[in-house]
This record gives structure tokens, C-alpha cells and sequence, in this order.
């Protein structure tokens, strides 16, 4: 019971990584005006992804220094997703087998 729980919670970590690149994608298409800002489509996806990201990327960019331009708190969030990870993976998967 412990293991799938472990394997369900790696899981869900594993696909809010791809919504945090979809949000780094995304904010480069939005930027550079390849995707049509008007679409309710392309706001509904906007808004879903910013939704879900920003909760976890606010608190880093708080502390971030201002580099300008580059954002560079996905990076710290993927470098705190992989911590958690390793610690899933290491430390609590052999304690519950």
C-alpha cells in the first residue's frame, strides 16, 4: 500500500513537471507574439498554466536577485522538484518496503 501511494505521488510530481515546461513554453511563445493573445483558447491555457505554476514560483522569485528579463526561477523550482524526488526515491521508498 505504502509503495503505490510513493509511486502515485512520483507520478504527480512527474507530470507537474511538464506543466511547469508547458509554462516556460508557453511564457516564450506569449512573449514573442507567436501565439494569438486574443484567443480564448490561448487564455484559457494561459490561465491554467499560470494558475498552476505560480503558487510554486512566487516564493522563489521573491528571493531570486532581478537578473532583467530572465527568469530564472524555473530552474530553482526543477532543482526543488528533483531534491523531493531523490528524497522519495532514497529515503522514504526503502522505509515503507
Amino acid at each position: 500500500m505504502g509503495l503505490t501511494i510513493i509511486q502515485t505521488l512520483l507520478f504527480v510530481i512527474g507530470i507537474y513537471k511538464w506543466i511547469v515546461i508547458a509554462m516556460v513554453i508557453f511564457s516564450w511563445l506569449y512573449s514573442f507574439n507567436v501565439v494569438n493573445n486574443s484567443n480564448r483558447f490561448v487564455a484559457m491555457v494561459g490561465e491554467f498554466l499560470y494558475k498552476a505554476t505560480e503558487p510554486f514560483l512566487r516564493p522563489i522569485r521573491r528571493f531570486m536577485p532581478d537578473l532583467g528579463g530572465l527568469d530564472i526561477s524555473p530552474i530553482v523550482l526543477f532543482v526543488i522538484i528533483f531534491f523531493i524526488e531523490r528524497f522519495i526515491i532514497n529515503v522514504l521508498a526503502p522505509a515503507v518496503t
